[in-house]
């Protein structure tokens, strides 16, 4: 009976875990002068992302306090989304210049733009 109920236990909490990671298709938005321009679509698949564009690279997603997209338009920049975020359908980013000045490149932001889910 105990082995039954510690199976059980288990199943619920593999069943109820969620997991924290970007899913899906996304519209990817950029802020000029207070507007947003729209520059691809973006579709998000484990730990890689794929722009429509077929001649943008993958590139890579590293998952931690923060969401860094690597590898994004040029090998230069990288975009961090705060992990609290992902959940919603509409997710501010910021970007940064790996070849920044700053000792540490995510604490200088270059630019900032939004991902709007498309349903």
């Amino acid at each position: 009976m105990k082995y039954f109920a510690l199976l059980l236990t288990l199943f619920f909490i593999n069943f109820n875990q969620k997991t924290d990671k970007l899913a899906g298709r996304y519209n990817y938005l950029i802020e000029d002068d207070n507007a947003y321009i729209l520059k691809d679509k973006i579709t998000f698949k484990d730990s890689v992302f794929i722009f429509d564009n077929k001649f943008m690279p993958k590139g890579k997603i590293s998952y931690g306090n923060v969401i860094l997209l690597d590898n994004f338009i040029n090998t230069d920049l990288i975009i961090s989304i705060s992990k609290d975020q992902i959940k919603k359908d509409t997710i501010p980013f910021f970007m940064h210049d790996k070849k920044s000045s700053s000792a540490n490149y995510l604490d200088e932001v270059v630019g900032k733009g939004k991902l709007v889910r498309i349903k």
